[in-house]
């Protein structure tokens, strides 16, 4: 049993071996009234753009200034900034990422996406962060959605949405340099910015050099990589018209052994959208992805279209569709095989949406989406929402819904080992994991300088995957466990004074599974779930005068007991002046009072370490 459960922790990880700086006009955290944080406009909830204090869901946004403040290098460490997410780092870039639960260094119900691309592979469900980047300086904000969104972002939306999006080209012009050098390694990035006649344009090269990470006991995990990357992004403007153009290449070495691993990339997305006028648009997006990495070739190409008409009475309307197709190529070896080892998988779908105000304080959302897949046929994705505003200052928010997470070709087609006879298998009669989630929220600014949210949640889980004896002696991927997931997160933020801010969140959660009448589940309960039943996060960014800031975040993160990883508070701490109009300087210090700390086992373990950067505008 414990060699069957060894074998599938190992396939599924075997494959993952802002503004200018200007001194008098910069706005710093501190600068920003909770009003104005309270009207940054997202679309990722609903579809279009609203205020975040208006979107009846469990959202926080992480913006380009709390990006810079913390000093994250990358993606996962700018994600750790999101009170409702649990970020385990497992490596170098390498990371274990979701909301309420089910986390795994590929966690298959959160749903990822950059500018509208989602970077959530169809091979074994979830997001190998440790080969997607970006310029960190040109991210306008980071949506986090807790819970399912299924009616617009489709299969896999179960736990959450990240929605990554950058800024337009028009917000990125002129020069900007940056780099930093620290005990963990180095990187360097340029962008430049430009206008042609009805539009911008941006360029950018980035290149990094990661070092390795070590484990508990010294030994290096050669877990290094080099990476360089480039690409474009190009947004025009023709009256009621508007398009965007952009892509990006990548080439990323890591330093396994006995032979590095080569990994690379290219995408290319565009975007035309025509604004017809109150309220009325249409929009189309089609990308192409092409990823490539040890024993793997997979290429993706997907078209959206979605319409929102003008409102009628009561009523907004939206509703769309989009057809996804993907080519993946596996090289089998002695010790893991795909059957059969090239595959197409197609998807199509369309979906409806309405959102209905009932009175002046009381709106519903009612929307479904029809989603179609090579593995499972249709699958129904319904949703009901249902906001009270009763105050400019209050919102109650309540909603349902039905979320799934489709099959992997891990789950359906993988053999372990390579050739007969087979310990594991996958399962063809594997179906999609269900969920049907509850929650109940309230999000309110009581005072001028305090505002906080919090959420409720229930999870009712159905056909959760399992391991069950097989034939000829082989384990076979089956629906066996059902169980559910339930409780609370919050977060809030208190500006103290005109220079200084406090935001903080706490979530508590508990995940019970069970094996169905009937069933067998050859995984220990305990086994499946590796999530910490409370953690909170702290942060205060306070700027000392119109040159110097001062930023600290503290994270404590509960027992994983199923990893034996201790519970643990790491205290990250950034110094930053800025030397003129143009230039910033800063430092920051990871775990400033803990020197060493495991946040994923196994995995790497990390210690306090310094990184120095400087930022170029011109």
């Amino acid at each position: 049993m414990r060699l069957t459960i060894a074998l599938l922790l190992a396939a599924q990880t075997a494959f993952a071996a802002e503004e200018p700086m200007v001194v008098a006009a910069q706005r710093t955290a501190a600068d920003f009234s909770l009003e104005e944080l309270a009207n940054i406009t997202v679309t990722t909830v609903s579809g279009r753009p609203q205020a975040l204090a208006a979107a009846p869901g469990s959202i926080y946004v992480i913006t380009n200034d709390d990006i810079r403040r913390s000093g994250a290098k990358n993606i996962v460490e700018a994600l750790q900034l999101a009170p409702n997410l649990q970020v385990a780092r497992t490596g170098t870039t390498s990371a274990a990422i979701t909301s309420r639960g089910f986390n795994g260094t590929l966690a298959n119900k959160l749903q990822v996406l950059i500018d509208g691309r989602s970077i959530y592979t169809p091979t074994f469900s979830g997001v190998f962060w440790e080969v997607h980047d970006v310029v960190l300086e040109d991210v306008d904000r980071i949506e986090v959605i807790s819970g399912p969104g299924g009616v617009l972002w489709g299969v896999n939306a179960v736990n959450g949405v990240i929605n990554i999006l950058t800024k337009s080209a028009a917000q990125t012009q002129g020069w900007m340099l940056s780099a930093g050098i620290g005990e963990e390694g180095s990187f360097a990035a340029a962008r430049y910015g430009g206008k042609t006649e009805n539009g911008n344009y941006r360029l950018y090269a980035k290149t990094l050099r990661w070092d390795d990470q070590r484990n508990p006991a010294g030994a290096s995990l050669r877990d290094g990589l080099d990476r360089i990357q480039a690409g474009f992004r190009s947004d025009w403007t023709w009256g009621r018209d508007s398009f965007t153009l952009q892509g990006d290449g990548y080439s990323s070495t890591g330093r396994q052994v006995p032979q590095a691993s080569e990994f690379e990339g290219a995408n290319l997305l565009g975007r035309w959208r025509r604004d017809f006028g109150d309220g009325e648009s249409v929009r189309v997006q089609a990308y192409y992805d092409w990823s490539k990495r040890p024993q793997q070739d997979l290429a993706t190409f997907d078209l959206d279209v979605a319409y929102a008409m003008r409102p009628r009475g009561a009523h907004r309307i939206l509703f769309g569709g989009g057809a996804r197709h993907a080519r993946d190529e596996i090289s089998n070896s002695a010790a893991l095989a795909f059957f059969p080892a090239e595959k197409s998988l197609s998807s199509w779908n369309v979906y409806a949406q309405d959102e209905i105000a009932l009175t002046q304080t009381l709106d519903a959302t009612i929307g479904a989406k029809v989603d179609h897949n090579t593995y499972t046929g249709t699958e129904f994705l319904p949703s009901a929402r249902l906001a009270w505003r009763p105050t400019n200052e209050q919102m109650a928010w309540a909603a349902w819904s039905r979320a799934v997470r489709i099959p992997s070709r891990f789950d359906k087609e993988l053999f372990l080992p390579g050739a007969p006879p087979f310990l594991l298998a996958g399962g063809p009669t594997f179906q999609s994991e269900v969920a049907y989630v509850y929650e109940l929220g309230y999000r309110a600014q009581p005072f001028t300088r305090l505002s906080w949210s919090a959420t409720a949640f229930y999870h009712d889980l159905e056909k959760q995957r399992s391991i069950t004896p097989g034939p000829a002696g082989a384990a076979v991927v089956s629906n066996d466990r059902e169980g559910h997931t339930s409780g609370v997160e919050g977060w809030a933020a208190w500006r103290v004074t005109d220079y200084w801010r406090l935001e903080g969140g706490y979530t508590h959660q508990r995940t019970k599974l069970r094996v169905v009448p009937g069933g067998v589940d050859l995984q220990p309960a305990n086994s499946i779930a590796s999530d910490p039943s409370d953690w909170w996060k702290l942060r205060s960014s306070l700027d000392l005068g119109e040159r110097w800031q001062f930023d600290v975040m503290a994270r404590h993160y509960g027992w994983l007991f199923n990893r034996s990883v201790p519970s643990y508070l790491a205290v990250d701490a950034r110094l930053a002046w800025r030397v003129s109009q143009n230039v910033e300087l800063s430092v920051a210090v990871q775990n400033l009072f803990d020197d060493r700390h495991i946040e994923w086992a196994p995995g790497a373990e990390f210690r306090r370490n310094g990184f120095l950067r400087a930022r170029l505008d011109l």
